[in-house]
């Protein structure tokens, strides 16, 4: 299981966060960005995003919480992140979104806690991951919903067929990642950023997990 860090609910200002993360023994670093329409906050300034990860050399996951993540698309690209997440909702023709993703790197599409796995099944066989929201997304700090774990089960009913990673975001620490052991890899944030030592709180999850 891979323990991605988010570096939106830190102690630290984002970059020292970014180049902490970086640093650090995580596997990669989530990226959030809300155009405070689809969630409400707004952190989506996209100009600045080259020079802020510029010279980082994790790998980068970019969750979209946007309306028409399309219109952003061209610049991520720049950024050649691993993979980047769309809500399929927020597009009128989320598939030719996907497939546009597809073609630069890795994608993912989201699924959030009051939704159904079933209404996602027809994007299952375009894409390389399924990043579920074990909180409701656009705010850190939330608590894990428990039924996250269900949803992964059910999740992995499709998972063999279609041949897709699971990750696990919101909430996740050195407990509740016990309860999503069958996933691929889990983001976590507040529990590894708001902590001085960032490699003591992902070893405690690699060892939890």
């Amino acid at each position: 299981m891979k323990i991605v860090v988010s570096y939106i609910n830190s102690i630290y200002d984002i970059r020292k966060t970014i180049k902490k993360i970086d640093l650090s023994i995580a596997d990669g670093i989530h990226v959030d960005l809300m155009d405070g329409m689809y969630v409400a906050n707004n952190n989506l300034d996209v100009s600045l995003l080259p020079e802020l990860f510029k010279g980082i050399s994790k790998p980068l996951d970019i969750h979209l919480m946007v309306l028409k993540p399309s219109k952003y698309l061209d610049i991520l690209y720049k950024l050649i992140p691993d993979c980047i997440y769309i809500h399929p909702e927020t597009e009128q023709d989320p598939i030719t979104v996907i497939k546009n993703i597809k073609e630069h790197c890795n994608v993912g599409i989201v699924i959030n806690p009051n939704q159904n796995i079933e209404g996602f099944k027809d994007y299952l066989k375009y894409i390389n991951r399924v990043l579920l929201m074990s909180v409701i997304p656009g705010k850190g700090g939330q608590k894990f919903i428990e039924n996250t774990k269900d949803k992964l089960a059910e999740l992995k009913k499709y998972q063999e067929k279609y041949n897709f990673e699971i990750y696990i975001d919101g909430g996740i620490n050195a407990e509740t990642i016990k309860e999503v052991k069958g996933a691929d890899g889990v983001v976590s944030g507040s529990f590894v950023c708001q902590n001085e030592d960032f490699d003591k709180q992902i070893s405690l999850l690699k060892l939890s997990r």
